[in-house]
């Protein structure tokens, strides 16, 4: 298979603020195309995150090693031509040629998952035998700015049934109390990204009660599990773990601690490394988030093809941009995911 590359800026609407970091002026994604021998050519984005270690330069520096172990195991295979069921095979030899790299591997897993599909003539989710009719509405998240500024973006924000806030401020009340003035009846859920010791967050349980928050993800450092079990048995509504998780094999530790999980692509690997994830959270009797970064369509649309199995949807990496690269599977405005009819992740082009 011949792979292709190339880096691309993705500038968001408005400034994209959280409590452990402000935004960048730009983001990069690196967009992957993979041709087989038959001209069949399948698509993946890396959105990567500095905080799991990656950027757009370790993401190209990867690719030529990703490519080698595509060749290897199109050898070992005896065929070009990728086979839905080698794919467990072929994304091993990826994880074990460049190690961690989550969104340089991701970019190609959802490649190889679009070219197989293509293939077939089938939509991924398809491939997996999901209904999209079973997939949770999405949030929308309101990024951290100065308390007006923020009221103007929950006012642009309407329509959206469910609000994600970040948090993770000294004004946090009253960034709710604006929220809940301009948007009374959203689901409103809160993200602290990591700011609070144990401590504040228990006692800013109270507060979050009163604006009826219903789910409060990622309030402490990712290894402070000890404290997630004690802000768990104060709080009565699901505390999720993001920073925390970002492959199966974090699941176990946090069994107890906390509710839930955050799944995202550009953290875990892989599309088959988030069903795994999916399905030893349920073993665990755990609630499963699916989550992304901010992400053009192309990235956002590996991801709604495993959203029929999860409970709570945050895909609004692309609705936060200035100008989306590609249409395709989505976020619509009501909050419903968008699925594609069309072979594998069903993502075009835009028109400029």
């Amino acid at each position: 298979m011949k792979l292709e590359y190339e880096v691309v800026p993705l500038d968001t609407l408005h400034p994209f603020h959280i409590a452990r970091a402000a935004a960048p002026p730009r983001r990069y994604a690196v967009h992957v195309r993979l041709q087989d021998a038959d001209g069949f050519v399948g698509m993946g984005e890396a959105a990567p995150s500095a905080f799991y270690g990656e950027t757009a330069e370790t993401v190209t520096a990867v690719m030529p090693v990703l490519e080698a172990a595509l060749a290897a195991a199109a050898r070992e295979a005896g065929s070009d031509e990728p086979d839905f069921f080698a794919l467990e095979r072929i994304e091993r030899a990826l994880a074990h040629a460049v190690g961690g790299n989550a969104a340089a591997r991701v970019a190609v897993s959802a490649a190889l998952h679009d070219l197989i599909g293509k293939r077939l003539g089938v939509p991924v989710w398809r491939l997996w035998g999901l209904d999209p009719a079973t997939a949770p509405l999405s949030s929308f998240t309101i990024g951290l700015d100065e308390p007006e500024v923020m009221r103007q973006r929950v006012r642009e924000a309407k329509g959206y049934p469910i609000l994600k806030i970040k948090i993770g401020t000294p004004r946090d009340e009253q960034l709710l109390a604006l929220v809940r003035e301009e948007a009374p009846d959203v689901r409103l859920r809160v993200d602290a990204n990591t700011a609070w010791t144990a401590k504040e967050a228990v006692a800013k349980l109270p507060m979050l009660e009163a604006y009826d928050v219903e789910l409060l993800e990622q309030p402490l450092a990712p290894d402070d599990l000890e404290g997630f079990a004690l802000v768990r048995r104060h709080a009565r509504m699901p505390v999720i773990a993001d920073e925390s998780c970002k492959t199966a094999a974090d699941i176990p530790r946090l069994v107890g601690r906390v509710d839930g999980i955050n799944i995202k692509l550009m953290k875990c690997g892989s599309l088959r490394e988030a069903l795994r994830m999916v399905h030893v959270a349920r073993a665990h009797r755990m609630q499963v988030m699916l989550g992304c970064m901010v992400e053009s369509t192309l990235g956002i649309a590996a991801a709604v093809q495993i959203a029929p199995l999860v409970d709570y949807a945050d895909l609004d990496g692309a609705a936060l941009l200035a100008r989306d690269p590609f249409t395709g599977p989505g976020l619509e405005r009501d909050g419903r995911l968008r699925f594609n009819t069309a072979p594998g992740l069903g993502v075009q082009p835009a028109k400029e």
